[in-house]
């Protein structure tokens, strides 16, 4: 496990006046942790803050909203970012989901106020207000047409709602507990659930059916993904031939990250059990980074790399901090991720340090969305935060 670095939550205002300060950190396993500040003394001639910082740690490229501060004793370098913009008023208490239309120009969120909305991605300005569950909303994202949306509650519906005017034209009913995530099959004629209720189901979008379970786990599945499976691998032949009305389930592998610390991989037109991994406590997320390459974060803050081609050891596993892992987002040669202490941050191949995306405090980050070069977090504090990456 590798040394991290910290910054004070607020560097960026912390640092907006002469002589300000803002406290850094630096922890390595079994090591005592390093602690330090940054102190500002004065302006460039180009407007940009002139940063010193306190022995052992070594400032790098300062703009507005970044700094890179590096501590060459434990050899570790790290970007931090501040948000480009933040979005306060779309609810009024803990956001627990969200995503970005395909176009980028709207944004989804669901909150613990009861509501579920959709919001103009430029500047947060609430365009409809998607009404129909009963209880919390856990989950929604956005079809990959951008005009259409997909939800599910505790309240064991999964919904699909228009975009445009707010109608729900689809509830889906057949889980026994709450949903906890969904995922969409190619463009969205077929969904997918999971539950609490231990299982994951596949949906006929047109004739609002159930096309059957694909995994029945005995234990919440807290979080699913699908993708295209490599070529080499055997993902079972189905017990009997699948309906006409599944569309583009056939080469693809369905990931179940469960609350029984395992994860699985289910081959999605055959029902068949591809993979079964054991981690270190209840998975949270999973997504794909490739047909290969796999990603699946824990309650215990470990972030596991695998190849589906053999999952008997992890190919890696990042440990930020202890906290849970609550998102996974593939993001261009690499992935960002958010976890429950308000870490959140991005891991590309090519670069030699990780960014960090700052301002969450000690607040859950519960999400993590992208369109193009910005992501966008929600958080337990009630702010949309965006971050602008065009700098990478």
């Amino acid at each position: 496990m590798a040394a991290t670095l910290r910054i004070q939550s607020d560097w960026s205002q912390a640092l907006r006046r002469d002589e300000g300060e803002a406290w850094l950190s630096c922890r390595s396993p079994g090591k005592p942790t390093l602690y330090g500040s940054l102190t500002r003394r004065g302006l460039s001639t180009e407007g940009v803050p002139d940063i010193a910082a306190s022995e052992g740690f070594v400032v790098g490229e300062v703009t507005k909203k970044s700094i890179v501060i590096s501590c060459p004793h434990e050899n570790v370098s790290t970007k931090f970012l501040a948000p480009y913009t933040t979005f306060s008023r779309i609810h009024q208490k803990s956001i627990t989901c969200l995503d970005i239309s395909s176009g980028g120009g709207l944004g989804v969120s669901t909150s613990t106020d009861g509501t579920m909305k959709i919001w103009q991605a430029a500047n947060g300005e609430i365009r409809r207000l998607l009404e129909g569950h009963v209880y919390d909303v856990n989950c929604c994202r956005f079809f990959p047409s951008g005009l259409v949306v997909l939800s599910g509650g505790m309240d064991a519906q999964l919904k699909i709602w228009s975009a445009e005017d707010a109608s729900c034209v689809v509830t889906f009913k057949g889980h026994k507990g709450g949903i906890l995530d969904t995922a969409i099959v190619d463009r969205g004629r077929n969904v997918l659930s999971c539950s609490r209720d231990g299982t994951a189901r596949l949906w006929d979008c047109g004739k609002s059916a159930c096309l059957g379970v694909i995994a029945d786990c005995g234990s919440p599945v807290n979080g699913i993904a699908v993708g295209t499976a490599d070529n080499s691998l055997n993902l079972g032949m189905p017990e009997e031939a699948p309906s006409e009305r599944e569309i583009g389930t056939e080469g693809k592998i369905l990931l179940l990250a469960r609350e029984d610390k395992k994860l699985q991989g289910v081959g999605l037109q055959s029902r068949q059990p591809v993979f079964l991994f054991d981690g270190s406590d209840a998975f949270n997320c999973c997504t794909f980074l490739s047909s290969t390459y796999i990603l699946a974060g824990t309650q215990d803050g470990n972030i596991y790399q695998l190849d589906v081609r053999n999952t008997n050891a992890p190919i890696q596993v990042v440990h930020r901090s202890g906290a849970p892992v609550l998102s996974l987002l593939p993001y261009r040669d690499g992935f960002a991720a958010s976890q429950g202490d308000g870490t959140c941050f991005v891991i590309q191949q090519d670069l030699d340090y990780v960014l960090d995306l700052t301002e969450a405090d000690c607040d859950p980050v519960y999400k993590v969305a992208s369109w193009e070069k910005q992501i966008y977090t929600c958080c337990r504090d009630g702010i949309v935060r965006r971050y602008h990456l065009a700098d990478l």
